[in-house]
């Protein structure tokens, strides 16, 4: 009876450590959640304020530190200084392997340096740790192109529509690539 009482003892903290630790992400997975369903609804007039917004949540990572380093990041790209954005991106990686925009972003710099199989990698990691996350599947179905894996891409802007159904680079991708394919048959 003493060990069916630890046993459930054990049990009960478990759950009560794990409630504690996955809240904030569950309010955070339920805000998202109407965000995506509202992307799914939104019509022309509105689909890039809905599309701002979720983005703007994607980069939030709770902690004011990693979040500078995430705008520090973001700002060496927009400067064009690649390697110090992989610098600042590569130390928010290292101190938050859990936040997927911190990926995403490096692999933006690594893609624009170069490095594809760093960059898909990193795609990989954003989506396992946010498989919704629409830019990194974009990424994803550019990389493709850019390996000549053409029905690879197609996949992947179609995942992406199927998320953010008036995503126009993607909506455009699949346009261009159906104008190369049909140009092939001719």
């Amino acid at each position: 009876m003493t060990t069916l009482t630890h046993l459930l003892k054990r049990i009960v903290t478990a759950f009560f450590v794990t409630f504690t630790l996955t809240t904030p992400s569950f309010a955070q997975e339920t805000v998202l959640d109407g965000l995506f369903q509202e992307l799914k609804e939104a019509d022309e007039d509105n689909h890039m304020r809905v599309a701002d917004r979720m983005i703007a949540r994607f980069e939030q990572s709770g902690s004011a530190a990693m979040d500078l380093l995430l705008r520090r990041g973001g700002d060496a790209l927009e400067d064009g200084d690649d390697r110090a954005a992989i610098e600042h991106l590569t130390a928010l990686v290292d101190h938050a392997p859990e936040f997927a925009e911190a990926y995403h972003l490096r692999a933006t710099a690594y893609f624009r340096t170069g490095l594809i199989g760093p960059a898909l990698d990193d795609l990989r990691q954003t989506l396992v740790l946010n498989p919704r996350q629409f830019r990194a599947m974009f990424g994803v179905g550019i990389l493709m192109e850019e390996l000549g894996r053409r029905s690879d891409a197609i996949a992947a802007y179609q995942a992406v529509l199927e998320i953010y159904p008036l995503e126009p680079e993607a909506t455009d991708a699949l346009a261009r690539l159906a104008l190369e394919i049909e140009g092939q048959a001719i």
